[in-house]
């Protein structure tokens, strides 16, 4: 305890004595929450959730930021990494009044206090851990690693915000948070928000001890210091006044905040307290608590009532709130005026903030088509250029980002590089491109800490978009998969705006993956997208330059979405002019009637589907095929670009009406699909639909190497001869005539495939052909 006599450290020291009580009696209690009787049985929850371990220091931190606030004026966001700390939090926040200010039965009386404790890891009520019911939160930290990447996203491009960011010394063993470290480089001081990590050292992680808790002051200020940084060591083990060296040290980081200028090492705290401070150990003959890996999570079973009510009451409730269960008004007397408290700083609900993107118009950028497959041209390559148009519109407001895992211009998106520079704030090798402190392009080879930026961004209420490489989207699976939690629950929150759209583009798909093999062909990011709510999730296709122009243009104007666009780079065949690009997108997909070989309304012998940029060349190529060598045979073509058309209406907003679905499939016509991913993402979302099992889809099987496109396809049963050979197999009308051609057109393919082999090439019935228009039959 200290021994201070400044009012506003003991203000503090009773503030933090008020907060740990009530974090306590979150994780225990469900009714008598000040204690006004003798503890009972029945007064404790039925289940015992939550982590005590962490909540001293995250209110310790929480009291110190409070200070500087008041002292200062700073606006601070704070992102919590121990997320399952949040019955600090949840203290803190009723404490300042924010909870009463967003939930008014969540007043600062007896009757809110017993709401909050009652709610906390309640059926109903509050989870165990931090979510976007929680005022002031932009992370969860249920998910450990991102908690130092997110708060650098939120600095960008705000100069006037300071994140704190509280990481655990568990969290800090991960990958993420080790890569996160170097975040700072990116950060220009001049257009940016500080960043202040203060890294948690409480020695221990569920049951073990953690690696930084078992470094010496002098290894860890080492380590950060060659990482950059200038480190701060603040351990309330090693004197007396806990809360005045902390008070010092924030004051002393800000100072050098304000000094900062590109390529200096910022300040970072490395926080020292016992894990669990302040609950008490059992009987002598009993395990250690306080200082322990015991005191992580619920240190004293129900069984303990004793010593639960030893432990609640050393906290002196009755000194702390008065008879009407207020917290007494000497103990608030450190908090900063309302609209500066840190659960009410207006970036933690950043969907307030965010303004619509000033699109331009895609016409001046869309390839001009007079012939289905007439010109070449590269969709990323022209996206590119619509992108750099973005980014010259939002110079002066800062609120547009691409982040990549250095990538850009391989996905010809270098056109972007015209409009802006690549983000790096410290010194540079002699010879750079495009790289300048305040570039609004962040590239780094982390997929983490792009994923982390921009969450952080967006949820601060701006704009972004992630390109990647196809197969390593999936590096970020399980951060997608909170984030989609997270958006979810965002919605259901009444006062909680939405932000604007996670946008994927992944290019460098795996159908064109020759030069690098098997390892950089994988489109299971599809898959992982399908599983989430449809309140969230779309999956986009785009065909060529034009459909892709129209889809990013819908997912960059959308709000509360994730939307995954897959797209190639290459120049390939372009198919729709513009006009038709934007009627086919918002349609979500359409029959193709230019390359039908039976456009009128009686159903056709067979309906070749397609959905994605190389599936759709080897769908028309086999229409083209079938043209020429079975005439007779009545073929449609549909060109799917929204994947979830494909679901039925009640399961997705954007599922297609029966009759629609209808009128593009039939009722009963067989239908093979070429598709850019695996099949089994097309049969789940056909699940429902009349007659699934007509529907044949070919797609990526995992089988691969590095070799030419043609063997890709061959080798996963995707070329336009296993599509053709199908489509007549399937067909009633094709009887044995179409067995025979079937036979006839796999000899064909198999010769060609030799041909590559021999020459180490696709041969030119492959890499020559070319839509030529046909008269419909």
């Amino acid at each position: 305890m200290t021994t201070s006599t400044d009012p506003h450290t003991v203000a503090t020291v009773r503030y933090r004595r008020a907060a740990d009580y009530l974090a306590a009696a979150m994780i225990y209690l469900r009714d008598n929450v000040l204690l006004r009787e003798p503890l009972r049985a029945g007064h404790l929850k039925p289940r015992l959730l939550g982590h005590w371990g962490t909540c001293p220091g995250i209110t310790f931190l929480y009291s110190g930021l409070n200070g500087l606030v008041r002292r200062t004026g700073q606006r601070t966001l704070l992102v919590t990494g121990p997320g399952h700390g949040a019955p600090a939090n949840h203290a803190n926040l009723w404490l300042e009044g924010t909870h009463a200010h967003y939930d008014p039965a969540l007043t600062r009386d007896e009757r809110g206090l017993a709401e909050l404790v009652r709610r906390f890891s309640w059926p109903g009520g509050f989870p165990s851990h931090l979510s976007p019911e929680v005022p002031g939160v932009v992370h969860e930290g249920g998910e450990l690693g991102y908690a130092l990447a997110t708060a650098f996203g939120a600095a960008l491009d705000d100069p006037g915000l300071l994140v704190a960011c509280l990481v655990g010394d568990g969290e800090a063993e991960t990958g993420p948070t080790a890569g996160s470290w170097q975040g700072h480089k990116f950060l220009d001081p001049a257009t940016s928000g500080a960043v202040l990590p203060v890294l948690h050292l409480n020695g221990y992680k569920i049951s073990s001890p953690t690696v930084y808790g078992c470094m010496s002051d002098d290894e860890l200020t080492a380590y950060f210091r060659g990482s950059g940084w200038s480190p701060h060591v603040v351990d309330v083990t090693a004197t007396d006044d806990p809360d005045a060296l902390l008070a010092a040290t924030l004051d002393l980081a800000h100072a050098e905040f304000r000094d900062a200028t590109a390529g200096y090492a910022p300040p970072l705290i490395l926080m020292r307290s016992p894990k669990g401070w302040g609950v008490p150990d059992r009987d002598a003959d009993g395990e250690p608590l306080a200082g322990t890996f015991h005191a992580h999570q619920v240190p004293l079973e129900d069984t303990d009532l004793d010593l639960i009510e030893r432990w609640l009451r050393s906290y002196h409730p009755e000194d702390l709130f008065d008879d009407d269960g207020r917290p007494h008004d000497d103990l608030l007397a450190d908090l900063p005026p309302e609209h500066l408290r840190l659960g009410r700083v207006p970036q933690a609900d950043g969907g307030r903030l965010r303004r619509d993107l000033p699109l331009p118009d895609v016409a001046p950028f869309a390839t001009e088509v007079t012939a289905p497959g007439e010109r070449q041209a590269s969709p990323t390559g022209q996206a590119g250029e619509w992108l750099a148009e973005l980014m010259r519109v939002t110079e002066d407001r800062r609120d547009f980002r691409v982040v990549c895992p250095d990538e850009l211009e391989s996905n010809k998106l270098g056109a972007v590089l015209d409009a802006t520079d690549r983000a790096f704030a410290w010194p540079v090798p002699t010879y750079a491109e495009h790289v300048a402190p305040d570039g609004r392009v962040l590239e780094v080879l982390s997929e983490h800490l792009c994923q982390g930026w921009l969450q952080g961004y967006l949820l601060t209420g701006r704009h972004g978009l992630f390109p990647c490489y196809e197969a390593f989207a999936s590096i970020v699976d399980s951060m997608v998969n909170q984030y989609a939690k997270f958006l979810k629950m965002a919605g259901e929150v009444a006062w909680r705006a939405p932000v604007a759209s996670l946008n994927y583009l992944l290019t460098s798909e795996g159908w064109r993956q020759d030069h690098n093999g098997y390892s950089h062909q994988g489109p299971g990011f599809i898959n992982n997208l399908l599983s989430k709510k449809a309140s969230v999730s779309r999956v986009y296709l785009p065909p060529d330059a034009n459909t892709l122009l129209v889809t990013l243009r819908r997912c960059l104007s959308s709000t509360g979405r994730i939307n995954l666009v897959v797209a190639g780079k290459n120049s390939a065949a372009q198919w729709l002019p513009l006009a038709d690009a934007e009627e086919h997108c918002r349609a979500g997909a359409g029959v193709w009637e230019w390359a039908s070989s039976h456009p009128d309304p009686v159903e056709p012998d067979v309906v070749l589907a397609c959905a994605g940029g190389i599936p759709t060349v080897e769908t028309l190529a086999a229409a083209w095929l079938l043209r020429e060598r079975a005439p007779w045979l009545r073929v449609r073509v549909v060109n799917v670009v929204d994947l979830l058309v494909l679901s039925r209406p009640r399961s997705h907003p954007h599922g297609m009406s029966d009759d629609g679905f209808a009128a593009l499939f039939g009722t009963s016509t067989p239908v093979v699909f070429g598709f850019h991913g695996y099949p089994s993402a097309v049969h789940e979302l056909l699940h429902g639909r009349p007659d699934p099992d007509r529907f044949h889809v070919h797609g990526y099987l995992e089988e691969g190497t590095t070799t030419t496109p043609f063997d890709l396809l061959v080798s996963n049963g995707m070329s336009r001869y296993d599509l053709a050979a199908d489509a007549l197999r399937r067909a009633p009308s094709a009887a044995s005539a179409g067995g025979e051609l079937a036979e006839a057109l796999l000899r064909e393919r198999d010769e060609l495939r030799a041909m590559a082999y021999r020459d180490g090439v696709d041969p030119p019935e492959i890499t020559d052909w070319r839509w030529t228009p046909g008269d419909a039959r």
